[in-house]
């Protein structure tokens, strides 16, 4: 496991930059597949534009004027906060134990904040110096959906994160007392918080902006699949505890090795590691490697999480400092199994995106899918139950199995719809 970029570059090239501390895994990963991701949504609103599906509006723009007050202030303020913070880190001397320590703290390096700023506020100036005429005019412009796409980017992350913290905390609620500073750290995120949230503010934002909200989710559904399948990329690299239940066929060596095992020695290693089961559940499958899949590497079927960044578990011998622990018993690494069908379901999506003449339904197909592909991982994922109408399940299956009849929900009546539409046409 890597928490951070540190461990990565100092495993694979022997590079010791304190700096690299600062760049946890999870966050790298989440990082790489919005980019990744924006860029398949640019391509994707741009392919319905040629079809004609999405057109753009005309907005009308203030050009020619100097850069005001307030623009200066904002990029300066911008820059500042980089400066002091980013730029700080890599003047920090000694390695930075807690990144989220220091980017809530106070800590920062004053000149660079100032240097950076300036730089900002200078960019910005000369932007629209470069621009100024003689009297400002007002013009109309025409915005493609393709053109909003940062926007839209930023909008899922600020409430895509937002949302996938707050759910989480929803979810966890007797341990956010215990500790509320917790609501701080990137680690902890549910996805479908982030899904529900993104989606209520692009659709408040579709309408804004007049771009055809059924089209528009049609762009998003192999996106958002992309999106699942990559951010569970970092979920298993950094070992942020989003891994399944113990596989009782295998047992964890000292040292993080991974072999056979009878059900007697997981008892006889719940009966030794007497504290961490006390505060951890025992819940488990018997689950040996099948004969067929012979060629897998036994951590496909059980893995113990080395290194995790949650710091999970029990101590590796010979090993000192921090991120030195390892679970005590293997378990199902489902973010694996996540990557796996996530990136397997885009390319399903991908492949038909183009056979659907009815708006909404693409969309309606992804829910079924993403719901299907997630309600069955939690039978062997460790996440909190909750009573729902006498019934223990997770919040994840309540919303997964919600997803399927919606998806299934939303194909039946939008295809109603469109043949109503298409016999009125034929009628009139």
């Amino acid at each position: 496991m890597y928490p951070n970029l540190y461990y990565v570059f100092k495993d694979f090239f022997g590079i010791e930059w304190n700096f690299l501390h600062f760049v946890n895994s999870f966050g790298f990963f989440v990082a790489l597949a919005f980019i990744i991701c924006s860029v398949v949504l640019a391509k994707e609103l741009r392919r319905k534009g040629k079809e004609g599906l999405l057109g753009p509006v005309e907005e009308k723009v203030m050009v020619g004027k100097p850069a005001s007050t307030t623009e200066l202030a904002t990029n300066f303020g911008l820059g500042f906060l980089l400066g002091y913070k980013i730029l700080g880190l890599f003047m920090t001397k000694g390695s930075m134990v807690n990144p989220q320590e220091y980017i809530f703290s106070s800590q920062g390096n004053l000149l660079a904040g100032i240097g950076l700023g300036a730089v900002f506020a200078f960019i910005k100036w000369r932007e629209k110096n470069r621009q100024k005429l003689a009297t400002p005019e007002t013009r109309t412009i025409r915005v493609w959906p393709h053109d909003r796409v940062g926007e839209i980017t930023m909008i899922a992350i600020i409430f895509g994160l937002l949302g996938a913290k707050l759910f989480d905390t929803f979810e966890n609620w007797d341990s956010f007392l215990k500790d509320p500073s917790s609501i701080f750290s990137m680690s902890g995120l549910t996805f479908y918080g982030g899904l529900i949230c993104a989606g209520i503010a692009l659709w408040w934002y579709t309408r804004k902006h007049q771009i055809p909200f059924l089209h528009f989710i049609d762009v998003m559904a192999p996106v958002m699949m992309l999106a699942y399948g990559l951010g569970r990329i970092g979920c298993q690299v950094s070992g942020d505890g989003d891994w399944g239940i113990y596989n009782a066929a295998f047992k964890t060596t000292a040292n993080g090795g991974i072999l056979p095992a009878n059900l007697s020695e997981f008892q006889a290693t719940v009966a030794q590691q007497a504290d961490f089961f006390a505060h951890n559940s025992t819940h488990h499958a018997f689950f040996p490697k099948p004969g067929f899949l012979s060629f897998l590497p036994d951590w496909f079927f059980a893995y113990d999480f080395p290194h995790n960044v949650n710091e999970a578990g029990v101590p590796l011998a010979g090993c000192t400092g921090k991120y030195c622990n390892h679970l005590p018993v293997p378990v199902f690494p489902t973010s694996l199994y996540e990557i796996i069908m996530g990136l397997m379901l885009f390319g399903l999506i991908w492949a038909v995106r183009k056979r659907f003449k009815v708006p909404g339904v693409l969309f309606g197909i992804y829910l079924i899918l993403n719901g299907l592909e997630r309600f069955f991982i939690e039978k062997i994922r460790v996440n909190v139950k909750m009573n729902f109408l006498g019934m223990q399940i997770t919040q994840a299956e309540l919303i997964s199995f919600l997803m399927i009849i919606g998806g299934i929900v939303m194909i039946v009546l939008l295809k109603r719809r469109y043949q109503e539409g298409k016999t009125v046409e034929k009628t009139s």
